[in-house]
């Protein structure tokens, strides 16, 4: 689901991977859908690879959008700009053991935001692929 989507440092909302060059990567902007090199230089951070931190381990950022997507059935997040007591109440329902301390309202804000995104352009999908996906078929099935 979160393959090929993309956090730039410095730059707002999420982005597509279209491809891949010499100096750096091909995006698309999930929020204006404008395309733009982001170069290897660049702080990118694929949403596969960020979780949150929790008072026992590391809670994986798609397991944080699975718990949303329950919590809301399928609908939007609370909105970004509620005061930050009610973001962490919040926070706090959807992952009960988050780290208070290493985990900022600014954090809160971008999860949320970047769920809303993914919500608003039907990019969040749990099922996880069957076996099938992705291998090529077999000599039978041709």
């Amino acid at each position: 689901m979160l393959k090929g989507i993309l956090a730039i440092s410095g730059q707002p909302g999420l982005f597509k991977v279209l491809s891949e060059g010499k100096n750096g990567v091909i995006v698309e902007s999930l929020l204006t859908g404008k395309k733009q090199t982001a170069f290897a230089s660049a702080k990118m951070s694929t949403l596969e690879d960020i979780a949150i931190y929790t008072t026992s381990e590391d809670f994986p950022l798609k397991q944080v959008f699975r718990k949303i997507f329950d919590s809301e059935n399928g609908g939007p997040a609370i909105q970004t700009s509620s005061k930050p007591e009610d973001l962490k109440k919040y926070f706090e329902k959807i992952l009960p053991d988050f780290d208070k301390e290493r985990v900022y309202v600014s954090d809160i804000k971008k999860v949320l935001s970047w769920y809303n995104l993914l919500q608003e352009k039907e990019l969040l999908n749990f099922e996880e692929p069957t076996a099938a996906e992705g291998n090529t078929p077999s000599p039978e099935e041709e």
